[in-house]
């Protein structure tokens, strides 16, 4: 197929070629796999400043994506790949075949560089998903930082760069600058921008940014840094929230109350215990979809509540695919004993989903977060349990409101009244707030004879 790239994605092709070291802050749908392949296709086989390059990306989108996005594009013949995926025989084959490009999933970098015994000989890195990398105390993160100063280009993609706030910002950018702009050190960097939230005595639980500290952080990494938002530079489908609201029945909401108090519940011969404040908000996330684990793992049913809103949702489609988000495993399994639905997991599920041959599906954010085309299956979207993940929340709905979407999207939260359920989506509106202001500050405007980051 032949390429006609937009002037936003030859700009940001541009960028990659220009800078050592980049991140681009793009969202779903704006083609950034083909960008990547573009600036890499003239830095390897034009400009001969690259030979051997190695993706870092999610497993999905680095066994389906990359490969299909490689085949696709006429202007990318001559590129050759290798996926990096597998038993650990057919990792190393991989590893030791002829290509330009080398495929891994994230899971498998500390293996990469670690155990695997195979030299570390890629000049150029994209990290697929630099998000994932936002946690400083992981293998991942350790063990590509050793390598690092061997790396000569390195570039950082993701469209949501600091979903749980400024501070993920740290580890993604000593990877890619190796603390050029932000700092070396963790502690360096909290104390420079950060001053302690909420807090116990001298237990610290979070922080928050202090005075200018937001804006001082942008300008640091602007140099290296661009962002571009879908509704600025596609057509993209409106899309339409709504909240759908549950209410507990006086016996449902003294259970609830209860254990959110003693944080011990008894149900029948049954005890529910929080072992402490993240145990606890999960069980309660538990009891506000209908139903919580025991300590042995036994799923006890509380209500029906949004399972009834959902049997509305899916009635008031008339017929048009609906896509449903759980989040617990106990969520899957009602919805399944009171629905025909079927789990979008393999390539053929996804096939006959865009085919528009079942009518109600059912995915997990963790595996709808990256990398899969779903628009053309349907356009209605109903979070029947929530998550305090900014990145995967918006990476799933991004499935469906997307370009190529042909239909306005619909998207509905579940949503049970005084409840957890309402201070996730005050989380989710506040995370999405700040990271908002973060690509607004990196944000390129495209003109028509110029181009230009603006902070």
């Amino acid at each position: 197929m032949e390429f006609k790239p937009h002037n936003y994605q030859k700009f940001a092709a541009e960028f990659i070629m220009k800078n050592m070291v980049s991140a681009l802050f793009l969202d779903c749908g704006l083609g950034k796999t083909v960008i990547t392949l573009s600036a890499i296709y003239e830095l390897m086989l034009n400009q001969f400043e690259i030979s051997r390059v190695l993706v870092i990306a999610p497993l999905r989108v680095a066994r389906d994506t990359w490969p299909a996005e490689i085949s696709k594009w006429d202007h990318l013949k001559g590129l050759t790949y290798s996926v990096v995926i597998g038993s650990e025989a057919e990792r190393l084959r991989a590893l030791k075949a002829r290509a330009d490009i080398y495929l891994i999933n994230r899971e498998n970098v500390d293996w990469l560089v670690t155990k695997s015994g195979v030299c570390f000989d890629f000049d150029m890195v994209i990290i697929d998903e630099l998000s994932s990398f936002k946690a400083a105390s992981s293998k991942r993160f350790k063990s590509f930082l050793k390598i690092r100063p061997k790396v000569k280009r390195i570039v950082g993609l993701t469209g949501t760069p600091s979903s749980n706030g400024l501070m993920d910002l740290w580890a993604e950018f000593r990877l890619l600058d190796l603390g050029q702009r932000l700092g070396r050190y963790i502690t360096g960097f909290r104390n420079t921008f950060f001053v302690p939230d909420k807090r116990n005595q001298q237990i610290i639980f979070s922080y928050k940014p202090k005075a200018g500290a937001k804006e001082e952080i942008y300008k640091l990494i602007s140099d290296i840094t661009i962002s571009m938002k879908s509704e600025d530079y596609l057509d993209m489908p409106k899309c339409l929230i709504n909240k759908v609201v549950v209410t507990l029945s006086e016996k449902e909401r003294k259970m609830y109350d209860r254990l959110k108090a003693d944080m011990v519940l008894t149900i029948g011969e049954e005890e529910i215990d929080a072992v402490n404040a993240a145990a606890l908000s999960n069980k309660l996330l538990q009891m506000a979809n209908g139903a919580v684990y025991d300590e042995n793992g036994q799923a006890i049913l509380i209500h029906d509540r949004k399972l009834d809103a959902l049997e509305d949702l899916i009635e008031g489609a008339n017929g048009k695919p609906v896509l449903i988000a759980y989040w617990f495993k106990h969520d899957l399994e009602r919805i399944k004993k009171r629905f025909k639905v079927r789990e979008l997991k393999e390539s053929q599920d996804i096939a006959d989903w865009n085919e528009e041959k079942i009518p109600v599906a059912v995915i997990h954010p963790a595996s709808a977060g990256h990398g899969l085309n779903l628009q053309a299956g349907g356009s209605t979207l109903i979070w029947f349990g929530l998550t305090w993940s900014l990145e995967l929340y918006q990476q799933t709905n991004a499935r469906l409101w997307r370009q190529g979407q042909k239909h306005s999207v619909i998207i509905h939260h579940i949503v049970c009244s005084e409840t957890i359920d309402e201070n996730v989506i005050l989380a989710l509106g506040h995370k999405g707030k700040m990271q908002d202001e973060l690509i607004k500050a990196v944000k390129v405007n495209l003109g028509v004879t110029h181009y230009a980051n603006t902070l």
